[in-house]
């Protein structure tokens, strides 16, 4: 199916999206050989990102009413850039629509949805191994970061950290 010829829509996610997008997290981790470590539920999208206080954003790539791909993002600042910035979280287009511009084309929308909002950049990560999502970034003018690495702190080790007081005994 060429999307050139195609209804190709966009539309921001609801509540009544949650399963459909866990689904398509779903969809992700598999691809990935993550399946295992995808925590996340329906009802705790709902309740982060469409709640009082929403973590995120979803926006759809739709053809003909039927998703094929999906972007997670949300707004972040950078300090040293001195402006606000959209952290692209994931980019999934179903795996029978690549290579016909879908992810391009929703990336680019998120982007200029970004720079209606005052964002002068974005930001992602790309799971180790996922050479053909490294490339397709790079064809689309993102470079590696040389200068940073990514550290985490999930879990256990969170709150053992959140929990630690220092030598004087102060939280």
């Amino acid at each position: 199916m060429a999307t050139e010829n195609a209804n190709l829509t966009f539309r921001f996610a609801c509540k009544e999206d949650c399963g459909a997008i866990h689904g398509i997290l779903q969809r992700l981790a598999e691809s990935l050989d993550l399946a295992a470590r995808l925590q996340t539920t329906p009802q705790d999208l709902e309740s982060f990102g469409f709640g009082p206080n929403p973590q995120f954003k979803v926006l759809f790539a739709e053809i003909d009413a039927s998703t094929v791909g999906m972007c997670v993002f949300f707004p972040y600042y950078s300090t040293w850039i001195g402006r606000p910035g959209l952290y692209i979280q994931d980019l999934f287009v179903d795996e029978q629509y690549r290579g016909e511009r879908i992810g391009a084309r929703l990336l680019r929308h998120v982007a200029r949805i970004g720079r209606e909002a005052g964002c002068t950049h974005m930001r992602l990560t790309v799971d180790d191994g996922n050479e053909s999502a490294a490339k397709f970034y790079q064809r689309h003018g993102f470079t590696p970061s040389t200068d940073e690495f990514t550290f985490k702190l999930v879990g256990v080790e969170f709150d053992r950290f959140c929990d630690l007081r220092d030598c004087r005994g102060l939280a």
